[in-house]
């Protein structure tokens, strides 16, 4: 059994030690078609090119700005979707209204929404609120398209919530505010955690919005990293776009590793009830 895991688990890994390698060796060992063997000569010149010095478009920049471009796109876009998949949530739960099924049904709906299908319209809605090639745009949209998924998470992981805790809140006078932030919040930590890395992984690693909804100073990693492997100035240096690529999937990679203990638990408690 162990055996067969380990040698699944390096099957899996393969990609990832393939790129780890390369982007430790100079370009001439690569060329000399040596892909999988080990580095005959350690250098981190590759992730050093990548990060400061790789030519981005027309300025040699490295990946480093687009980077910090992707940390000032995605913490606000997970944040808000996730507060509004709360609220919604414990709305759509524990709060009825007339139509409140049909209301939960199109939220539902929105996450079978292939992004293709929102492009023209999204561009439409930027453009009348001057949002069109900024960094505001770009979280506006994922936040949006991300409140469909936050909601599914948090109502089906309030519905199953004792109601009889918050009967008893609401006796004590209690109102929507101090419920959901004093009972239910505090105790959503496994579903926050799920919420996080869901929409932490998709609006990170996205690349058609970034590409569709940017301009040069607003451009995301994946966008960058593209640029990158497809910049038609000089030689390919492939050992600087296996950096590259890991420098842009490295932030998804260690939020799973520190948090997919808490998204298996999440998921477990509820997240896909109801």
């Amino acid at each position: 059994m162990h055996a067969a895991l380990l040698l699944a688990a390096a099957w899996y890994l393969l990609p990832l030690i393939v790129l780890l390698l390369n982007s430790l060796k100079p370009l001439d060992e690569i060329q000399a078609g040596s892909v999988l063997a080990l580095p005959r000569e350690w250098t981190l010149a590759a992730w050093r090119a990548a990060w400061s010095s790789a030519q981005i478009g027309v300025e040699p920049t490295g990946l480093s700005p687009y980077f910090v471009n992707s940390l000032a796109m995605t913490l606000p876009a997970v944040a808000f979707s996730t507060a509004l998949g709360a609220v919604n949530g414990y709305v759509l739960s524990h709060w009825r209204f007339r139509g409140d099924g049909i209301v939960f049904a199109l939220i539902l709906f929105s996450c079978f929404i292939p992004f293709q299908i929102v492009l023209i319209p999204a561009a439409r809605v930027l453009g009348l609120l001057g949002l069109a090639g900024t960094m505001a745009g770009l979280v506006l949209v994922h936040v949006v398209y991300g409140i469909g998924f936050t909601t599914l998470f948090f109502r089906n992981y309030y519905v199953t919530f004792p109601r009889e805790l918050i009967h008893a809140a609401r006796i004590d006078g209690a109102g929507f505010g101090t419920i959901l932030t004093r009972i239910l919040l505090p105790n959503s930590l496994p579903i926050i955690a799920v919420s996080v890395i869901w929409q932490f992984t998709n609006v990170w690693n996205d690349f058609l919005f970034g590409a569709s909804f940017s301009d040069v100073d607003s451009q995301p990693m994946t966008v960058a990293l593209n640029n990158l492997v497809n910049s038609s100035t000089g030689a390919k240096e492939y050992n600087v776009h296996f950096a590259g690529a890991i420098l842009a999937g490295l932030p998804t990679l260690i939020v799973y590793v520190l948090a997919g203990r808490h998204f298996v638990r999440g998921l477990l408690a509820g997240a896909v009830k109801g």
